[in-house]
């Protein structure tokens, strides 16, 4: 029996080891999934993982950086995740995954009144595009063989780069356009980029039991119509 016994304490230890570290979450400023109000945190996405974290009854700290800061952090760093982390083939098999927190679409926008006249992606091959590193659109551009990228370090960067006439198209949330649009900001649509889910992504030695701790607390969240209302709170819904 006592052979049998050693094992069994082992796992429930291992076990209790893994509930009782704290994770560490990395997000940047992206409203309004996640944004900084004061010095509170706030958005879709952060919402979202507090209530997974809350009902899971996990530890956790949350962090707001530059996007290819707060990437490559979960990257390396044990014990902490990114999101709202566009989920494709290319990052598949870097990290350990709990989604859907959105289904985002992402679309191509230029400054009203600029020179460009693209009508599709083909055509806006032939203009300079911004995007920010590590990002998914950074890989959609790539894929589709953009020759022109203009890197920043955040979004902001970018926007604002878009703005000043510096940049001619970038890339933004079907979301966060539409909200540009009613605020009367001057940006038009030139063309559909790519379409993910927006996830968690955790380090890829993150521990299989909290994974399916925090799949388990977001898919009891969109059951129960949850994550239905913290994205309508926001003027989202799990589709845009």
């Amino acid at each position: 029996m006592r052979r049998f016994l050693l094992p069994l304490i082992a796992v429930l230890a291992t076990s209790t080891m893994a509930n009782a570290q704290t994770v560490a979450f990395t997000t940047e400023e992206y409203a309004h999934f996640s944004y900084r109000e004061d010095d509170t945190l706030k958005g879709a996405n952060v919402d979202q993982v507090r209530r997974i974290m809350d009902d899971a009854g996990l530890e956790y700290t949350m962090d707001m950086m530059p996007w290819a800061r707060a990437y490559a952090q979960a990257q390396t760093t044990p014990m902490t995740c990114v999101f709202g982390t566009g989920h494709n083939a290319e990052r598949d098999t870097l990290f350990k995954w709990v989604q859907p927190l959105l289904i985002d679409r992402n679309v191509l926008i230029k400054h009203s009144g600029s020179k460009v006249t693209a009508k599709s992606l083909e055509e806006a091959k032939s203009y300079s595009v911004g995007a920010w590193r590590g990002d998914s659109t950074e890989v959609s551009l790539r894929q589709l063989q953009f020759p022109k990228i203009d890197l920043a370090t955040d979004f902001k960067a970018t926007l604002k780069k878009l703005m000043s006439d510096r940049i001619d198209i970038m890339p933004v949330s079907e979301l966060y356009y539409d909200r540009m649009r009613q605020e009367g900001q001057p940006v038009e649509e030139v063309a559909v980029l790519s379409a993910n889910p927006v996830a968690i992504a955790c380090q890829k030695d993150f521990p299989d039991a909290l994974i399916h701790k925090m799949q388990a607390a977001l898919d009891q969240m969109i059951v129960d119509g949850t994550q239905k209302k913290i994205l309508a709170q926001y003027g989202m819904r799990l589709e845009n």
